[in-house]
């Protein structure tokens, strides 16, 4: 695993000892997805108090770099309103991780890096839809989910 150059260190020890790893028991927003190419399954739980995420887990399991991104976008997003986490990107994640690259050379791996990402773009689509009745907010992020890779 070390030997190829994507598996950083700081992608090892998030994947071996992710950030909030764990489950929300009755979170406000609960959104699963799953990579069928490389077996990668994430659950995202996030609590919104005042239009922010006051408590954000994942929980599921996959490849080092799935985990990673994962660990690295919930400690990204908590704290930050709806407003801004509607407008993260993809760029802002990858770019924490230095794993830009994968855009262009490993459209497999990008699928791994941004499942935490799709994955909250359509649960925070579905609050949107269910909860604010914001539809355009909420077409706009499912788009945004479905065309992130």
């Amino acid at each position: 695993m070390s030997g190829d150059p994507i598996y950083t260190e700081m992608i090892i020890e998030y994947s071996r000892n992710p950030s909030n790893f764990g489950k929300i028991v009755d979170a406000h927003i609960h959104q699963h997805d799953a990579n069928p190419l490389c077996g990668d399954t994430i659950d995202l739980y996030l609590n919104i108090d005042d239009n922010k995420i006051s408590e954000v887990k994942f929980d599921g399991h996959g490849c080092a770099i799935c985990m990673a991104c994962s660990s690295v976008l919930t400690e990204m997003i908590k704290g930050k309103s709806l407003e801004d986490v509607k407008k993260f990107d993809k760029d802002e994640l990858l770019s924490e991780l230095g794993l830009e690259h994968l855009v262009k050379t490993s459209p497999v791996r990008i699928k791994c890096a941004l499942l935490s990402l799709k994955s909250l773009k359509y649960g925070i689509y579905s609050y949107f839809a269910d909860k604010l009745n914001d539809s355009e907010s909420a077409g706009n992020l499912k788009e945004e989910a479905a065309n992130l890779y």
